[in-house]
């Protein structure tokens, strides 16, 4: 009897754990924030530099970074806005938030204050108040030209159409002035910018210290050639051109200036030595490379004395905050053990707050001084992952096609992994510029759909082709008026690494992607029809020609320089190649991706008899989200489980 107590104990014991020990659901794979480390955030106290402030559910305290000693302080005021945009014009809020307008424009077509370029090279607004807050410099967009793309709104009783504005590849595009409205007299001038085009690009808009001069980095429509000018900014008129950058490729100016005094400032750059580092330039004119070092880098701060900035050069995996001595030159790491450091500094530039992840460590808050001397953890994040049958994420590297690089993996096999079992695959798949999916942060970035998948028996891999960033220049411009291309062939490279283990069925093998990542998926799966059997797009580009020209142009060129290319990557006439099982999935009122590219699609599949699924989202834009999301992530695991496994 007492064995059989014993025995049942056990058993119940066991059921305990494999209970406390379950899979991931759906909504917890897609909406879940219980899945996420604690979010400590840590503020900088900006009247005391030597205190960072910690939130409690009762009051705020402000804590000395070496004693560790606190008090409790009022929470910062917010500074009040004092501009805002209403439509397509701007008003000034007074003290007492009446409003008063700054512009007055009928003409829907010309927008002042809002966000211009799509939010390329950088822009993420369009109000930029002088220091001294006496002048309010803000861009304006001139889109009488720029083509109208209508969307449905199925909200209304018989349904209605509105038309968005949607410059595309080698139409006509919006024309882009800055104004500068004076608080004072209440007058507008604008800025005289007369280089290249009249669709240029005029982006990094920077206040000069002293409130007087502003700096424009202007760039073509072409986006080949960069010349940054200084303007004066009570009058408009032209100061100087400070340098100029010319690339056969492009030229991608995204970062403002960042003055140290009134002459000097920090510049940033890929264009000069292949990576992107920073320079020390003067409003004389002259320049001079801070940052020696083949990596790319990124202003974080700076003091009287030194410069502070993450930096990849450690490995193209992790991030790590360095700083260079402006005199000596000299560099070196303050961050410490491996890992994907986020750095923010003090207001002195003395002090600095790393909040990092690593493959296997949640989330640590640190304090430490910029001399190198002190460094102390704050906070420690418990893995969120405990309580749930997670499986081992492997990092790791695949050789590119060309045998110049190692690509970077994420590879997750199935729960109860069995080496002598085969099992279906899984390629996660984005590829495009300014995306990096994989690096040395907790668990390498893993969207907890691709867990959800391992629990079920896939193996998921996820792994960064050439063309994405922080690989310095060449690595970036591989793509370069042949978008999908290389990067079809690093993916394929890691298919075939794959495929040369055992435990790979490579009769069974899918593909998933959305965006950039959903014209990869149906670019392999017509272009490799033999080796992908199903594959989920999510709002694809199908034709580079039916994209916006900021985007577009840059990567892909127009229609008159570069036919060849813009027919060769589209898919229109590929569509007669799809052997496999594919559903596209689209928001219906996407304004990134228009519908357009995925009806274009279909039709060819009509036309040539290929069997295809289709599953648009009536009210969801580019990027399906909230209960949406789960469903739509919801039907693409049952594709797989439908047609892969």
């Amino acid at each position: 009897m007492r064995r059989l107590l014993t025995a049942l104990f056990a058993l119940s014991a066991l059921c305990a754990v494999a209970e406390s020990r379950r899979l991931l659901t759906m909504e917890e794979a897609i909406l879940s924030r219980e899945l996420i480390p604690e979010n400590y955030r840590l503020q900088w106290n900006g009247d005391h530099p030597d205190h960072y402030l910690h939130p409690t559910d009762s009051a705020l305290y402000a804590i000395h970074v070496r004693t560790g000693k606190s008090h409790a302080v009022d929470a910062p005021s917010k500074p009040k806005a004092m501009f805002r945009t209403e439509g397509n014009n701007i008003v000034r809020i007074a003290e007492d938030g009446t409003t008063r307008a700054v512009t007055h424009f009928e003409d829907k077509n010309i927008v002042a204050g809002s966000s211009v370029s799509r939010n390329e090279f950088g822009i993420s607004g369009g109000l930029f108040p002088s220091p001294d807050k006496s002048l309010l410099a803000f861009y304006q967009k001139d889109e009488s030209h720029v083509a109208t793309f209508p969307l449905l709104d199925i909200t209304t009783r018989t349904g209605t159409l509105f038309e968005i504005k949607y410059p595309m590849n080698s139409m006509s595009s919006e024309i882009v002035s800055v104004g500068v409205y004076n608080l004072e007299n209440e007058s507008i001038i604008y800025l005289k910018v007369t280089d290249f085009d009249s669709e240029r690009y005029l982006t990094n808009l920077t206040w000069s210290p002293d409130s007087r001069t502003i700096y424009l980095q202007v760039l073509d429509r072409q986006q080949k050639n960069m010349h940054l000018n200084a303007y004066c900014a009570a009058t408009g008129e032209f100061i100087a051109t400070l340098l100029t950058e010319h690339n056969d490729k492009y030229v991608e100016p995204s970062y403002p200036l960042y003055f140290i005094d009134s002459e000097r400032f920090i510049y940033t750059t890929s264009n000069r030595s292949g990576y992107q580092n920073l320079y020390l330039c003067t409003t004389a004119g002259s320049i001079e490379r801070l940052t020696v070092v083949d990596a790319d880098v990124e202003y974080v701060a700076h003091n009287a004395k030194s410069v502070f900035y993450h930096s990849a050069e450690v490995s193209p995996v992790e991030q790590h905050l360095f700083a260079t001595d402006f005199k000596s030159r000299k560099s070196r790491q303050l961050t410490r053990g491996e890992g994907w450091h986020n750095c923010t500094l003090s207001t002195d530039g003395k002090y600095f707050a790393d909040n990092y992840s690593s493959l296997s460590v949640p989330r640590v808050v640190a304090v430490g001084t910029t001399d190198g001397k002190f460094y102390r953890e704050i906070f420690r994040a418990d893995d969120p992952s405990v309580g749930y049958n997670y499986t081992p994420i492997e990092l790791g590297t695949v050789r590119s096609a060309d045998g110049k690089y190692d690509n970077y993996y994420r590879l997750i096999k199935p729960l109860d992994f069995d080496p002598t079992k085969k099992y279906p695959v899984i390629l996660y798949v984005y590829g495009g510029p300014h995306s990096q999916m994989v690096n040395n942060s907790f668990q390498a970035q893993l969207r907890r759909w691709e867990m959800y998948m391992a629990q079920r028996g896939y193996v998921v891999f996820v792994m960064d082709n050439r063309g994405t960033d922080n690989r310095g220049l060449e690595f970036e411009q591989a793509i370069h008026r042949c978008c999908g291309v290389c990067e079809m062939e690093d993916q394929m490279a890691g298919i075939e690494w794959l495929k040369s283990h055992e435990w790979v069925d490579s009769s069974r093998i899918g593909v998933h992607g959305w965006s950039y990542g959903g014209f990869m998926t149906i670019s392999l799966m017509v272009n490799y029809p033999d080796t992908f059997k199903v594959g989920v797009a999510g709002g694809p580009v199908i034709d580079w020609k039916w994209y916006e020209v900021m985007y577009g142009e840059r990567y892909m060129e127009n229609e008159v320089t570069n036919a060849e290319g813009l027919a060769s990557t589209s898919l229109i006439p590929r569509a007669k190649e799809l052997k496999g099982k594919l559903l596209i999935c689209q928001g219906a009122v996407d304004d990134v991706v228009l519908w357009q590219h995925s009806l274009n699609f279909i039709d060819q599949c009509v036309k040539h008899w290929i069997p295809v699924d289709y599953f648009p989202y009536p009210r969801a834009q580019h990027n399906v989200r909230g209960k949406d999301r789960v469903h739509l992530m919801q039907k693409v695991t049952d594709y797989f489980e439908d047609y892969l496994k």
